[in-house]
């Protein structure tokens, strides 16, 4: 295993934070009206520290953008590691949608990670790659402990998940607008699972 020295680890807590700081300032700034001046006055680095890590104000953000993106998908594969069921998968999911609407906002993401062709590949790879062969999994083995209906075949199910899931942010942009948040959450968690029906006997 290589072994990473003093400055190394330096160089990486530095970009970790510039990075960081990028993203937390994209709460209240366009990313066309960041600079790199402000960028390193909110990170405490001077110009040129950005300049040689990254090049570029777009470099610093298409790193930035990976960097979140990474982390997202390895705090999935540690919640995968706990064996959940597949209602505790859908509750994480939308909860990580609304951590992740309290940081960018619906046309930031569409913007940064939809419209711009390489990062909606890279992000299409890391899913394709890594999150899709865990979704495979949890369904095989909900279907396994009958928490799916055994009428609905595997390719069902995940075709289902992934309609709900692109919605979650239309989703999401209607619960804040309704008296009780969670509650209208836990009702459409409900009509995930059961439809307009309720359980079927």
């Amino acid at each position: 295993m290589t072994k990473i020295n003093g400055f190394e680890k330096r160089a990486a807590k530095i970009r970790r934070k510039i990075m960081k700081t990028t993203i937390e300032m994209l709460k209240t700034w366009e990313p066309k009206r960041m600079r790199i001046a402000d960028i390193a006055k909110a990170a405490g680095v001077s110009q040129v520290t950005i300049y040689n890590y990254f090049g570029s104000k777009e470099k610093l953000l298409e790193q930035s953008f990976k960097d979140y993106i990474d982390r997202s998908i390895e705090g999935f594969e540690q919640f995968m590691q706990g064996n959940p069921t597949i209602k505790d998968f859908v509750k994480y999911s939308i909860d990580q949608e609304k951590a992740q609407y309290s940081v960018l906002s619906p046309s930031q993401i569409k913007e940064l990670m939809v419209d711009d062709p390489e990062m909606f590949g890279y992000i299409q790879e890391r899913y394709e790659k890594t999150v899709l062969p865990l979704i495979v999994r949890l369904v095989e083995e909900g279907k396994a402990r009958s928490e799916i209906s055994p009428k609905i075949s595997s390719n069902s199910v995940l075709i289902f998940m992934n309609m709900y899931m692109k919605s979650v942010g239309d989703l999401l942009e209607v619960a804040r607008k309704q008296d009780n948040m969670d509650t209208f959450l836990e009702e459409m968690t409900h009509l995930f699972f059961y439809g307009l029906c309720g359980r079927e006997e």
